[in-house]
């Protein structure tokens, strides 16, 4: 009874991380929006910036916004802040019920570095508040007086992070830290300056004094950060799922054009919102992108030289089928069980079982991407998976799909 709770509460806490995740992107993408179409208008208060008419599911509303706060506080005052908090805690409940939880499985590699399960869950905690330190300090500097050169200097930093994080951590580890510490940024951004500095306006006005205009205006430049920001950190949450792209020697080379793309992508919908000409040449550029990941991807895959490989002997049809077989079972069904024998571990991972011949052959394409394609299992090659063994699995598959091995049926 004690794995079903287990089972269901990551279940649980990564649905609340979704929802909250959804909630909190479409506050966020809806007033970037909002406030990029506000036009003037004469009837508007002397300290209103400006105003938007919409209609939704069969009503209209007028939205006009204030560049620092009104003359006097509203009676009622809805604040934006829990759908981003909510996200953040569920995302590190999930972390720490997977990640943390099974350390010396998901996040160590020791061909990368040797690391102690402790060591590599104080790597991370530390390296997620280093990220927000470093970042609110680059954003307090000088550097945060020109949107551009601040937006170079996060690239640049966000980048540089994902390689360090790639020699520190498995290839999984490294991807889902990288993805973590992003999000963090995000929500920090809310938690720390976004509201901080609402509040300070709110209790100016209620003591009657004049706003300090700077909180709206530091305000609204994290925000833009935050909605630039999250097409990334969405790619990362997905990318996670598929080794072809975080298992590769170039997959923070690849976050960091999926950066550009994303920001790409923001702008091309934000200038639409401005209510100005819509820059299609984003789109071009987004494809490009997207090539060169794809291509990176490949690039970066583990690669075989059959030369190299020569004197191993793989057999032919039924021998390399029965080895292969053999090899699945004996090496990777010690968690791709029905009954798993790694310890701590109650159900298989994602539900896969590697148990039998035709357990295996359901599985062939993904056997192939986890562990030929790319080195995404075994996590952290914890039970030591040789390349010619790789190599092996690579040629099962490639004959099973060219028809030139049959497995006898029964």
């Amino acid at each position: 009874m004690f794995d079903y709770l287990w089972m269901w509460s990551e279940f649980l806490v990564r649905w609340l991380h979704v929802v909250a995740g959804i909630a909190w992107i479409g506050s966020s993408f809806y007033f970037i929006a909002l406030d990029l179409s506000l036009k003037p208008g004469k009837a508007l208060p002397d300290e209103a910036h400006g105003q938007a008419w919409q209609v939704h599911g069969g009503g209209f509303y007028n939205m006009v916004k204030y560049l620092v706060a009104p003359a006097r506080m509203p009676d009622e005052l809805t604040w934006f802040k829990w759908e981003a908090y909510t996200t953040w805690l569920s995302g590190f409940a999930l972390l720490t019920l997977i990640y943390y939880a099974g350390a010396g499985l998901y996040m160590i590699d020791v061909e990368i570095l040797d690391l102690e399960p402790w060591q590599a869950v104080g790597l991370s905690v530390g390296g997620i508040i280093a990220t927000w330190v470093v970042y609110d300090g680059i954003c307090r500097s000088p550097l945060g007086r020109n949107d551009v050169h601040l937006a170079l200097a996060g690239f640049a930093f966000i980048v540089a992070l994902a390689w360090l994080y790639s020699e520190m951590f498995s290839a999984r580890g490294a991807f889902v830290q990288i993805g973590v510490s992003i999000g963090t940024i995000m929500v920090a951004n809310v938690a720390m300056v976004i509201i901080p500095g609402q509040r300070k306006v709110v209790t100016a006005l209620v003591a009657g004094e004049e706003p300090d205009p700077r909180y709206g205006a530091r305000g609204k430049q994290r925000s833009l950060h935050n909605n630039y920001l999250t097409l990334p950190v969405v790619f990362v949450m997905i990318g996670g799922h598929y080794p072809a792209v975080f298992a590769t020697e170039y997959a923070w080379i690849i976050l960091a054009l999926v950066l550009v793309m994303g920001a790409v992508i923001r702008h091309f919908f934000n200038t639409k919102h401005k209510g100005q000409p819509a820059p299609w040449w984003t789109w071009i550029v987004a494809a490009a992108l997207t090539v060169g990941a794809i291509f990176l991807s490949h690039a970066g895959a583990p690669k075989y030289d059959a030369d190299a490989y020569a004197e191993y002997e793989f057999g032919e049809g039924a021998e390399l089928h029965l080895a292969t077989v053999e090899f699945v079972t004996e090496r990777c069904a010690i968690c791709h069980a029905r009954v798993p024998q790694w310890d701590g571990m109650a159900f298989p991972p994602k539900g896969v079982v590697l148990e039998t011949e035709s357990d295996i052959l359901r599985q062939m394409d993904d056997i192939y991407w986890q562990v030929a394609a790319s080195h995404a299992m075994p996590p952290g090659n914890v039970i030591w998976v040789e390349d010619e063994e790789r190599a092996m699995l690579a040629k099962w598959r490639a004959m099973l799909r060219s028809g030139d091995l049959v497995p006898e049926k029964g």
